[in-house]
């Protein structure tokens, strides 16, 4: 590298910059010194080389604390350390191999068939004959095929000292750059890794060789170590486990019978309640009270589309299965919003308390609700009740989530202006937090019951009743137009809920 005229610099500064670099790099200072140097005379990429980097690989960067272009290189490399063991000693031919040996067990087979039907002289003598000759064409195939396989080793073994000098000359040419973006990262932010750290050369060197050796010996020699083909278990494990997890499920279900069963009775009587007001009222009555809601909330033409929408379901037979539907995703989505809120406030104003909760929130979310019904169904049974607990399983993690993020968007200046014009924390929290978090907390109020509507075909298959029973049943006979009306249908309760609720008056 040669020398970068430094005399535009302040002499101070040029100082400043050089003791700082000297001080990041740890190691041959004076070449970072002048590399840094030149890079800074201009923004962005500029070419050079690391030689040091191109020969250690992703070694270098792991010593260097740049560990996602320690894991990149080392992908890269080990792809082309696989194409040279290959090269060298791979078994190549082995799949056509076994291929021939299994076609040739089959040709004995139809050797001794045709040793046989000689014998007996039965009629089927000349198609197994034309059978022998076609497996006995296989054969010579697949063998000729192995050995063809067997000798392409060079091949392999030049693509890969190709891929592998071109892996080394990017990370050459990448390595000054990303030092230099992670001393700029350095210089504003001392928890940043810097310097040669021989810990982190030799944890790279080592997790290097295994990935590498490892791979290699995996594609070029699948046979000879088993344990590389296979995770070591046994079956044993799972069983006690799965026996263990039976057996704790059994006696929670024992233990909280009254718990559950006072669930499952509060669940039921909040929507007996529901559905006597959506499916008992007078049908021209609910829908007028929609269509309406709708008006108020969202304006005429939601209020137009709201009542196509509703005639649609009740020309084409779904009103009462609709409004079974909503019955259920309205308890279950009133007692999320009637949940989630206040905990989202409290977890808002504590973090601890939302470090405990956000796992649980992930673990919600993340897991397949297919999954959580087994529970579901364990504790509390099969229907209605258990479509309302697996919907607010699936459907409360928004609102609290959003509530949070929504408070803690709040300006703390719009705050401390609050507390000093004398706001009590009841009134800061009802007149200044939740207001400024409105819109928030009510995109996570929306999205909680259009995840709750989309539990629906979910929630028919433990007994809950609705729309989703019409989708299932298209599933199970095939049935594709039924299928796509009722789906319709969902599709419109939906958007009906999410333009009244969504709606900007």
């Amino acid at each position: 590298m040669k020398h970068i005229d430094q005399s535009h610099i302040k002499p101070e500064t040029a100082g400043r910059l050089n003791s700082l670099v000297s001080e990041f790099t740890g190691q041959s200072k004076s070449y970072y010194q002048q590399v840094f140097s030149y890079m800074m005379e201009a923004p962005g990429y500029r070419f050079t080389l690391n030689w040091a980097a191109g020969l250690l690989g992703p070694v270098w960067f792991g010593a260097r604390g740049l560990w996602s272009w320690f894991l990149g290189f080392l992908l890269l490399e080990t792809l082309a350390y696989i194409q040279i063991g290959l090269g060298l000693f791979g078994d190549l031919g082995r799949d056509f191999r076994i291929r021939a040996e299994q076609i040739a067990q089959t040709l004995e087979l139809r050797h001794q068939q045709i040793a046989a039907a000689e014998a007996s002289g039965a009629s089927s003598l000349g198609s197994l004959k034309r059978a022998a000759e076609s497996l006995e064409s296989a054969l010579a195939g697949a063998q000729e095929a192995a050995a063809a396989a067997n000798a392409s080793g060079v091949t392999y073994l030049v693509v890969g000292a190709a891929l592998l000098l071109a892996v080394k000359f990017l990370a050459a040419s990448l390595a000054n750059w990303t030092l230099e973006g992670q001393f700029a990262r350095w210089r504003s932010d001392r928890s940043v890794a810097s310097g040669w750290s021989v810990p982190r050369l030799a944890v790279s060197a080592v997790l290097a060789a295994a990935v590498v050796v490892l791979s290699a010996l995996k594609f070029a020699m699948p046979d000879a170590f088993s344990l590389l083909n296979a995770f070591p278990t046994n079956r044993d494990w799972r069983l006690n486990v799965g026996d263990g997890v039976q057996a704790a499920f059994d006696w929670t279900k024992t233990s909280g019978r009254g718990f559950f069963d006072g669930l499952t009775a509060g669940m039921r009587t909040l929507l007996d309640w529901i559905e006597v007001v959506l499916v008992d009222t007078p049908w021209p009555v609910v829908a007028l009270v929609i269509v309406m809601l709708a008006y108020l909330s969202a304006g005429a033409r939601v209020a137009i589309f709201t009542g196509a929408a509703l005639a649609y379901l009740g020309l084409l037979d779904f009103w009462e299965k609709a409004m079974t539907t909503i019955a259920l995703l309205g308890a279950a989505a009133l007692i999320s919003i009637t949940l989630g809120i206040p905990l989202g406030i409290y977890c808002a104003r504590r973090p601890k308390v939302f470090a405990v909760v956000r796992p649980v929130l992930d673990f919600m979310q993340s897991m397949p609700s297919f999954v959580y019904l087994i529970p579901v169904v364990a504790f509390i049974g099969s229907g209605k009740p258990a479509g309302v607990v697996a919907t607010m399983i699936f459907g409360s993690p928004p609102v609290i989530r959003f509530t949070v993020l929504g408070l803690q968007q709040v300006p703390e200046t719009v705050r401390e202006a609050a507390l000093a014009f004398g706001a009590t924390p009841r009134y800061l929290l009802w007149r200044v937090d939740l207001p400024l978090a409105r819109k928030t907390i009510m995109a996570g109020v929306n999205q909680t019951i259009l995840l709750s509507l989309a539990m629906v075909v979910v929630a028919s298959l433990i007994g809950a009743k609705g729309l989703g029973e019409d989708v299932l049943e298209a599933l199970q006979y095939a049935a594709a137009g039924q299928g796509i009306l009722a789906g319709l249908a969902i599709l419109f309760c939906a958007l009906i809920l999410d333009r009244i609720v969504a709606g900007k008056r």
